[in-house]
């Protein structure tokens, strides 16, 4: 429940910014880019950080124990810098081509992401017994119904009946992200989880591009 408010404010503050950039003069594709960084910079890149050690650990070890290792790694590899390549790359493109529905597009994908995070939790056990997942703890089903229940509602009011193909593409890429955690490393970590926020709200944007 919490990451899903959280990431409305997030994007609120984004939003914010982006409409007053446009205020002072500056294109809306900038403005969108500005809006991007911004989101970046208020969680100090922790997802994308998830992301990057995600790429470098599932496809740079080859057992669950060598994968770990390597995601706990403060170093970068080549497979973390490209999952950071394309990601970035792909939602500056997708929010540049939705500059002039930014703040739906803000807005929705970070309910959406944010919800992910939680159902995976839920979902997978610790692949740890360590870290910040760990320490965490797993959210219980109350807390993920309300979770995704402010996301879908959030998702609903703000694009309508686009929600209708916005919240299974979602849910998909979700259930993907999780499959491929159980599958490589037996559960979740902080990792798996920032990368699973980046990889849905890739989704939600490329979705939103072509529907609005």
């Amino acid at each position: 429940m919490v990451l899903a408010l959280v990431g409305l404010a997030l994007a609120g503050l984004a939003t914010l910014l982006a409409l007053s950039a446009q205020a002072i003069g500056i294109k809306p594709e900038i403005a969108a880019l500005l809006a991007l960084a911004l989101m970046v910079i208020q969680t100090g890149a922790l997802h994308e950080d998830g992301l990057a050690d995600v790429a470098d650990g599932f496809w740079g070890g080859t057992t669950p124990a060598r994968r770990l290792e390597i995601m706990k790694d403060s170093a970068i590899g080549s497979y973390g810098t490209l999952a950071l390549i394309l990601s970035l790359g792909l939602r500056g493109a997708a929010l540049v081509a939705l500059a002039d529905h930014l703040a739906v597009a803000l807005f929705t994908a970070a309910a959406l992401s944010r919800a992910a995070m939680p159902a995976v939790m839920c979902a997978l056990p610790n692949a740890r017994s360590n870290g910040l997942s760990a320490h965490t703890g797993r959210p219980s089903a109350a807390t993920l119904l309300i979770a995704l229940a402010i996301a879908t509602l959030a998702t609903i009011l703000l694009t309508g009946w686009s929600a209708l193909w916005l919240l299974p593409i979602a849910a998909l890429t979700t259930l993907a992200c999780a499959k491929i955690a159980q599958a490589k490393i037996g559960g979740q970590t902080g990792d798996t989880l920032g990368a699973t926020q980046q990889i849905t709200e890739i989704a939600t944007l490329l979705a939103l591009s072509a529907l609005l």
